[in-house]
């Protein structure tokens, strides 16, 4: 692999700009040498060459002070930040800061059997506290390893850039230059980065992690930037889509030789729900893969684990295991009469096998991601009474997308309920109908407008009620969800000729609310989402200076946006001119809507992304609000006795024990776990300059 691209698949996308501008100046050194006449003089051609060098050498400066400016910026967070950790966590670990000898004590009242609960309550606390702690140790870790490799991978670039000057130059005075000015430049000389995360890996092991540098160095470990996928999980991916073709062309096969009329209506509200739970996890899969392949941070984005996220790769398995599921329910549905079995019973079973799979509290089928997402999930609940972050208000929209489930959530109950409990014949054709199932269903089909609702609320909140803008205005634009679904509820409710809804005196409201809301979602989408539409932009016009995409794929999502958002336009049309079923017109402008978000997944994230650049953002800014003695003494009534102590019982539980003595932990000095600690910690830190020079 050439160093240029190396250097393109290594750097820390946020700090982009900060890096060596290796391909500018490589182009450079080709724009010289092809001026260069073929027939020329040696004196003209020094001529050539000395002019050039005056202009390539103001370059190298130019980004030598760069990179030393930015390098000076980031080391000084760094050392700010690690002084912060360390008082935390001396306020947690009394002596933790002698990393030789330090000894753990708290308080307790004097009577320990009549403050059980409370003694209980306090260790829940300070273990939550400590392996915070040991969160924010390992994202500081993550940052001095990505200063670490910034300091190699500009090194690099200058002495490789230079040796291809004087090569193609034929001159040594880049060599000169670099031994001048690189060689005893503050970013290539200052090791203060390798002393942090020495003192960082020490503190780990042997204050955070009872002095076991295995288990430490584990925790701490970087993965490499280009890790590879498991071949398990290739092959898997590879199985369950051919599996899925196999049975895609049974499903169409067996349509075309049925002869019995089935009823597509209930069929479609029946299957499209496992449908779309599938496509959006496939099409989220996409999302991943672009945003890892142009640089967009999306782990960061997200607030992820960088040592433990699933990939795209996962994301299309789990796609695949679920729409193998679907297809078999949907065939088994095909032939339940030939075998005598009741055929709505595979629609339910497929949700309820997708409910289980999510809710599965076994350490199993990618917990790691399940579990994240039921925290959103549980977060987005409870939006009005939590801090939102980014990942609770993305995934709020994107099940703004896909109401269409709520409300499907509503047909499975009431058309179970009808059918096999108020339906004696056992008749599909009592379909899900009256006052109350439209206004159950509408109720749940604003959930998302109202879970989004509540978060702009929420965020104006915190933002100390400053502005309306954007919070409130932000909400505004998911009011008018409500008014759409209210409307057009009354709109079905009041008609006077059954599927004619312009016969309701509503239907004018309802079409006045559409309007107002695509108009209202689609500006705040193409401005507000996607930070584009800039008039002030010099460089793109009516889009942004920086761009991370191709400028063809923000116009065709401009066209593509619009029509996401107008598409209830054409359906009503359709409706009222055709033959043409409302609930099959529904299914199609859902997946419409789910390809519109799809899309507007890449803008989105890229404007996140490049919010992140501005600020030079690379890891989560983990904070932890230090916890005193005084506050533990708060809860003891004024008691005080030593004596509550953690020690880790096994390498899966951490749990409590108490003493009345002071409890000190001694540094190891064994010579075979150091030699074992020194393996340990060649492997995780990524780049080395003996790297470099095999490239």
């Amino acid at each position: 692999m050439k160093f240029a691209e190396h250097l393109s698949a290594h750097i820390t996308p946020e700090w982009r700009k900060q890096y060596i501008q290796y391909e500018h100046m490589k182009e450079m050194l080709y724009d010289a040498v092809d001026s260069i006449p073929i027939e020329c003089q040696e004196h003209e051609f020094l001529e050539i060459v000395q002019k050039f060098d005056e202009q390539f050498t103001h370059f190298c400066e130019k980004e030598l002070n760069k990179i030393n400016s930015f390098f000076a910026e980031k080391l000084a967070e760094a050392v700010r930040k690690f002084n912060d950790l360390k008082n935390e966590l001396d306020s947690v670990i009394p002596g933790s800061g002698d990393q030789d000898q330090f000894e753990v004590q708290f308080t307790t009242p004097p009577s320990f059997q009549q403050s059980k609960e409370t003694q209980k309550k306090q260790s829940r606390k300070l273990l939550k506290k400590i392996n915070d702690l040991k969160l924010a140790f390992s994202e500081f870790y993550l940052n001095l390893v990505l200063l670490q490799n910034y300091q190699t991978l500009n090194f690099t670039g200058f002495r490789k850039i230079l040796k291809k000057h004087d090569k193609l130059l034929n001159t040594n005075a880049g060599n000169q230059w670099r031994q001048n000015n690189v060689d005893h430049a503050r970013f290539y000389t200052n090791k203060e980065v390798d002393k942090l995360i020495e003192k960082t890996e020490n503190i780990f092991a042997n204050v955070l992690e009872d002095g076991n540098r295995s288990r430490a160095m584990k925790r701490l470990r970087v993965p490499p930037l280009n890790a590879q996928q498991s071949l398990w999980t290739t092959f898997r991916v590879g199985f369950y889509s051919g599996v899925l073709i196999i049975l895609c062309a049974a499903l169409l096969l067996q349509s075309i030789q049925s002869s019995d009329v089935i009823k597509f209506n209930y069929l479609c509200l029946l299957f499209r729900g496992p449908f779309y739970i599938w496509l959006f996890i496939f099409l989220l899969g996409i999302n991943v893969y672009g945003w890892r392949t142009s640089g967009v941070n999306h782990v960061l984005i997200f607030e992820l684990d960088p040592r433990d996220h699933i990939s795209e790769q996962h994301l299309f398995e789990v796609s695949f295991f679920f729409a193998v599921i679907w297809a078999l329910s949907l065939l088994g549905y095909s032939y339940a009469t030939s075998f005598d079995i009741d055929g709505n019973l595979f629609p339910l079973a497929t949700v309820i096998l997708f409910i289980l799979f999510l809710i599965n509290p076994t350490k199993t089928f990618r917990h790691t991601a399940r579990f994240w997402l039921l925290r959103v999930l549980y977060r987005l609940l409870v939006a009005p009474f939590y801090a939102v972050t980014f990942a609770d208000f993305w995934l709020a929209d994107q099940l703004n997308s896909l109401s269409i489930l709520f409300g499907d959530a509503i047909f499975y109950i009431f058309f179970y309920i009808n059918f096999y409990y108020l339906n004696s014949d056992h008749n599909a054709s009592h379909m899900p109908h009256g006052k109350t199932y439209l206004t159950c269903r509408a109720i749940f089909a604003a959930l998302p407008a109202w879970f989004r609702f509540v978060q702009c609320l929420r965020r104006y909140r915190d933002d100390n009620y400053r502005s309306l803008f954007p919070h409130v205005v932000n909400a505004g634009k998911y009011s008018t969800t409500f008014f759409v679904i209210a409307f057009s509820t009354l709109t079905e409710l009041t008609s006077t000729i059954p599927g004619d809804p312009s016969s309701s005196s509503f239907f004018y409201f309802w079409i006045a609310a559409l309007v107002i809301s695509s108009i209202y979602t689609y500006s705040w989408d193409v401005i507000m989402d996607w930070g584009l539409m800039n008039v002030r932009s010099t460089e793109n016009c009516l889009l942004r200076n920086e761009l991370v995409y191709s400028k063809p794929y923000y116009h065709m999502a401009y066209i593509g946006d619009f029509v996401g958002r107008t598409m209830w336009a054409f359906t009503i049309s359709l409706n009222q001119v055709g033959n043409i079923d409302s609930d099959w017109l529904g299914t199609g402008v859902a997946t419409i809507e789910l390809f519109r978000r799809f899309v507007w997944n890449f803008f989105r994230l890229e404007n996140e992304h490049l919010n992140n650049c501005g600020e030079f953002r690379a890891v989560r800014d983990i904070s932890i609000a230090p916890i005193t003695l005084n506050s533990i003494n708060n809860h003891t009534n004024g008691f005080h006795k030593t004596g509550a102590i953690f020690k880790k019982k096994d390498k899966k539980n951490h749990k409590l024990r108490r003493s009345t003595n002071q409890y000190s932990i001694k540094r190891s000095q064994d010579d075979s776990k150091s030699s074992e600690v020194t393996l340990l910690m060649d492997t995780t830190r990524t780049i080395s300059h003996k790297d470099y020079d095999k490239l």
